[in-house]
């Protein structure tokens, strides 16, 4: 099968050089994505809350490009600059999102560079 690479043209621009996501095998895996503003390209004011709720928009922007919703998610891997302080709230935001059945999720601590979260997933794309 081809694969196939995707930008989102509503999505804040890669910062560096890569796509948003690629298509193979029926599945669309985006890339890393941070709570960059498209309209701005600047990073949201607050904290995890504001800034995962920012990451997941801008993943739906990648999903929209597709067809996809976050029902189609099977895999989020989720890097948080401070698990300790800010899993909790991040969930939070998560389940906003997300809902039961909810997809299988790896979240780490990560060394960010002044951002508090990044978001990634694996989505199996509807016929």
């Amino acid at each position: 099968m081809p694969i196939e690479h995707i930008n989102a043209s509503q999505a804040p621009a890669p910062g560096g050089s890569y796509s948003h996501g690629v298509v193979a095998n029926g599945f669309l895996y985006t890339c890393g994505m941070g709570p960059v503003d498209p309209a701005t390209g600047k990073i949201v004011d607050g904290g995890v809350a504001e800034q995962t709720r920012q990451t997941l928009k801008n993943l739906q922007k990648i999903l929209d490009v597709k067809g996809a919703k976050f029902a189609d998610v099977v895999k989020v891997t989720a890097h948080l600059q401070d698990v300790n302080r800010d899993f909790a709230a991040y969930d939070q935001v998560y389940r906003e999102f997300f809902s039961a059945p909810f997809p299988v999720r790896t979240t780490v601590g990560s060394d960010l560079i002044n951002i508090l979260v990044e978001i990634d997933f694996v989505v199996a794309l509807p016929n």
